[in-house]
């Protein structure tokens, strides 16, 4: 049986859980309020799925899923991770983290942020430019929907995209960490290409379905994608 741990039990961290236990994953799910929290969640996803602690997740699968803000890195055992994969959904948003000045200023992409923050692993990006919503809508979507990935281990990067598989999703590798700004906000390769009518989705976010969006095309739009001005993002 596949076993995936997962460190967040947000919108998508949830989202991940809920395709992961149809996907035939055993799944254990951890949070910062501890296990007591997660009764009603895991009592929707059924008996493949449990709650632990943070360590416990780490522990439970081969490549645990971190689905957590950027703030709550400094609370993680960060210990427990060594050695591991790890598959990271996180971005930076100031209005929650505050200011981060080693990405304002484009020293560093938030994965290579998280990287340094988390020294001893292999961070693989993925699931970071999509609604949490539009994850179940998209999954095993026809055409079948892409996710771009990112990662310095080209092996770590195969090994993430078999899980974006099981789950789904097709993947499109963007390069390096280095080069995850590809699919980060305001890129040109975020959320609202994945919106079935764009201008619904800024008036209602949560009213749009989501469209498909297949590898080619994705490879295009990140193809064409841009560096943000990180500086400049307020949401």
């Amino acid at each position: 049986m596949n076993r995936i741990g997962i460190i967040g039990s947000g919108s998508i961290g949830a989202a991940i859980a809920r395709l992961a236990v149809r996907a035939g994953y055993e799944v254990l799910i951890a949070n910062s309020r501890g296990p007591e929290t997660l009764a009603g969640l895991i009592e929707e996803l059924g008996p493949r799925a449990q709650a632990g602690d943070v360590r416990a997740a780490v522990e439970f699968g081969d490549i645990p899923v971190l689905a957590v803000p950027l703030a709550a890195y400094s609370n993680l055992p960060v210990e427990a991770f060594a050695g591991k994969t790890i598959l990271s959904t996180g971005n930076y948003y100031p209005h929650r983290e505050g200011r981060i000045e080693q990405l304002d200023s484009l020293e560093n992409t938030t994965a290579e942020y998280e990287q340094s923050l988390l020294p001893n692993t292999v961070i693989v990006k993925a699931f970071n430019n999509i609604l949490f919503h539009h994850i179940p809508n998209l999954a095993h979507s026809t055409p079948r929907t892409a996710l771009a990935i990112a990662g310095d281990n080209d092996e770590a990067k195969t090994r993430v995209a078999a899980i974006v598989d099981a789950l789904g999703f097709d993947t499109i590798d963007a390069g390096t960490l280095a080069e995850s700004w590809r699919f980060e906000p305001d890129s040109g390769a975020y959320t609202p290409i994945y919106a079935a009518d764009l201008e619904g989705m800024k008036r209602d976010y949560l009213g749009d379905p989501g469209a498909p969006v297949s590898a080619e095309r994705l490879g295009e739009l990140l193809a064409a994608s841009h560096r943000p001005d990180v500086a400049a993002r307020q949401f």
